[in-house]
C-alpha cells in the first residue's frame, strides 16, 4: 500500500522527502489510532448486557449508563482527533509556520526589535501560537464539557465559570512558558558545544521545581484545597503513612466537585516534605454529590460559591458516591505502594533519561539546515523553530514507541501497587473501591484487547480484580 508513496518520496530533494515523510508518519499514526478506535467502538455497540463474569460487579442500569457514556466519548475522540490531524496538515502544507514566524518578526520591528532579537521574537511567536491553539481548541473543550460530560451527569460547572477557568489556565500557562523558554533558548545560545548539558540540566531543576510547587501555588488558583479534618480518616491516614516510613507533613481535600464529578488522589512533594491530596469525590464523607441541599431560602441554605447554578445544586443528590474511610485508605495504600517501591523515582529517572538523550540529538541535528529547509526556513534558522521541528516531528517515531513501552511498564507497576496494597492488608477493600471508582466514573469493563494493550496505562478492571481476588481478606 505504501510502497509507491515511498518510491515518490525517495526520488524528491532531502528537505521535500522530510517533509513528506513526516505528513506520511503522522497520518499512518492517525490511522493506526483510528483503527483501534473503531475496534473499542465496536465494542461499546455490541456488547449490550453485563457479561457473565461480571454479574456481582456491575448492575445492568451502570452497564448500559457506562457504555453510551464511552461511545459518546469515543465518537467524539474521533472527530476531534480528525479535526486536529487536518488543521496540523494544512498548517505545515500551507507554510503556517513560517508565517506566523516572519509575522512575530514583522511585530518585534515594529515595537523597535530588530533580527538581533531572536530571543523576542521566538517569545511572541510562541505566544502567538499557544493562543491560536487555545482558541482553535475552545469549541471542542466546551462541546466535550457542556455536551458530553453534561449529559452523562459529570459536569458541574457554568459557562462562566468554564470561561473564567480557562483564561486563568491561559494566563498561568504563558507566565510559566515564556520565561521558561527564553531561558531555554539563551541557555542554548550560549552554552557552546556542551550546550545539552546545560539545557537537559536547566529542564530538570525547572520539571523538579513546577512539581514541588504546583500543588501550593499553582493549583490552589484554581481550586481550593483545605486540611482535611480532624477525625478517624486522618488518624488511619496518618498511622498508614508512618508504618510504611512516609514522610507525610499534610493532608488536603479538594473541591473537585465544583468542576466535576470524577474523582482522584494522589501525594507529592520531595525528601521529607510529603504532602496527600484527595479530591472531595473520592469521600463518601465529604462528596458534596451526597448532601442534599437545603430547601431554596432556608436559613441553612448556603450562599452560592463561585460556578454554582441551579442546575448544578439539582444535580447535589444522595446518589452516594465516593467511597468509605476503609477504601479510601485502600486506596492511599495502592498510591503510597507507588512511593515505597520505587515507581516515581523509576518514572524521573526514564523521564530525565529520554530528556537527555533527546537534547543530545537535538545538538547533533540542529545544524542541517536541511531540517529546517522542510518547513520552509530557508534562510533562518531559529533555535525555537528548531526545536519544534526536531522534537515534535522527527522525533515522533520514536516518541510513538516510547509511549507504548511506557505504557506497559505503568500496567507492570499497577499491578506491584495492587500488590503492595494487598500485603498492608487492604485487598478486601481496595477491591470494592475499584469497583466503586469505576461505577462512579462510568468506566466500561469491557475491552477490546489490542485497544487496551496500546492504550491503557492502568489494567483493565478485571485482570485487577482478579489479581486481588486471590487472596482477598474476608
Amino acid at each position: 500500500m505504501w510502497a509507491p508513496l515511498l518510491d515518490a518520496l525517495w526520488a524528491l530533494p532531502l528537505e521535500k522527502r522530510i517533509f513528506g515523510a513526516v505528513l506520511l508518519f503522522s497520518w499512518t499514526v492517525y490511522l493506526w489510532e483510528t483503527f483501534l478506535a473503531q475496534r473499542q467502538r465496536r465494542v461499546y455497540r455490541t456488547t449490550t448486557h453485563v457479561p457473565k463474569e461480571l454479574g456481582q460487579i456491575m448492575d445492568s442500569e451502570t452497564f448500559e449508563k457506562s457504555r453510551l457514556y464511552q461511545l459518546d466519548k469515543s465518537t467524539f475522540s474521533f472527530w476531534s482527533g480528525l479535526y486536529s490531524e487536518t488543521e496540523g496538515t494544512v498548517i505545515l502544507l500551507f507554510g503556517g509556520i513560517p508565517y506566523l514566524w516572519n509575522f512575530s518578526g514583522v511585530f518585534c520591528r515594529r515595537a523597535g526589535f530588530g533580527p538581533e532579537y531572536e530571543i523576542t521574537q521566538s517569545l511572541v511567536f510562541l505566544f502567538l501560537a499557544t493562543l491560536f491553539s487555545a482558541l482553535t481548541g475552545l469549541p471542542w473543550s466546551l462541546y466535550n464539557t457542556f455536551v458530553i460530560e453534561e449529559k452523562h451527569g459529570f459536569n458541574q460547572q457554568t459557562l462562566g465559570f468554564f470561561m473564567k477557568d480557562a483564561i486563568k489556565k491561559f494566563v498561568v500557562t504563558q507566565c510559566i512558558l515564556l520565561p521558561v523558554t527564553s531561558l531555554l533558548l539563551y541557555i542554548i545560545k550560549i552554552g557552546g558545544d556542551y550546550f545539552f548539558i546545560y539545557a537537559w540540566l536547566f529542564t530538570l531543576v525547572v520539571s523538579l521545581v513546577l512539581v514541588t510547587i504546583y500543588a501550593d501555588y499553582i493549583a490552589p488558583l484554581f481550586d481550593k484545597f483545605i486540611p482535611l479534618p480532624e477525625g478517624t480518616l486522618k488518624e488511619e491516614i496518618e498511622v498508614m503513612a508512618k508504618n510504611i516510613d512516609f514522610p507525610l507533613t499534610k493532608v488536603y481535600v479538594v473541591e473537585g466537585s465544583k468542576r466535576s464529578s470524577h474523582s482522584n488522589a494522589y501525594f507529592y512533594g520531595f525528601f521529607k516534605n510529603k504532602r496527600i491530596v484527595l479530591f472531595d469525590t473520592l469521600l463518601e464523607e465529604y462528596s458534596m454529590l451526597n448532601k442534599e441541599p437545603p430547601e431554596e431560602g432556608s436559613l441553612e441554605s448556603p450562599k452560592s460559591e463561585e460556578g454554582e447554578s441551579p442546575e448544578t445544586k439539582a444535580k447535589v443528590r444522595n446518589k452516594k458516591q465516593g467511597c468509605k474511610n476503609e477504601e479510601v485508605l485502600a486506596v492511599l495504600g495502592h498510591e503510597l505502594g507507588h512511593w515505597k517501591l520505587g515507581h516515581t523515582v523509576k518514572n524521573i529517572i526514564i523521564s530525565q533519561m529520554n530528556s537527555f538523550l533527546c537534547f543530545f540529538l537535538f545538538a547533533v541535528l540542529i545544524g542541517q539546515k536541511e531540517l529546517f529547509a522542510a518547513f520552509g526556513f530557508y534562510d533562518t534558522q531559529p533555535t525555537l523553530i528548531g526545536l519544534m521541528i526536531i522534537f515534535q516531528f522527527i522525533f515522533s517515531p520514536y516518541n510513538e514507541v516510547l509511549s507504548f513501552c511506557l505504557t506497559v511498564l505503568s500496567r507492570r507497576f499497577e499491578f506491584q501497587a495492587d500488590a503492595f496494597a494487598k500485603k498492608l492488608g487492604k485487598a478486601k477493600d481496595l477491591y470494592s473501591a475499584l469497583i466503586k471508582l469505576n461505577k462512579d466514573n462510568l468506566g466500561f469493563p469491557v475491552s477490546d484487547w489490542l485497544f487496551s494493550m496500546w492504550h491503557y496505562s492502568h489494567p483493565p478492571l478485571l485482570e485487577r480484580l482478579q489479581a486481588l481476588q486471590d487472596s482477598k481478606q474476608d
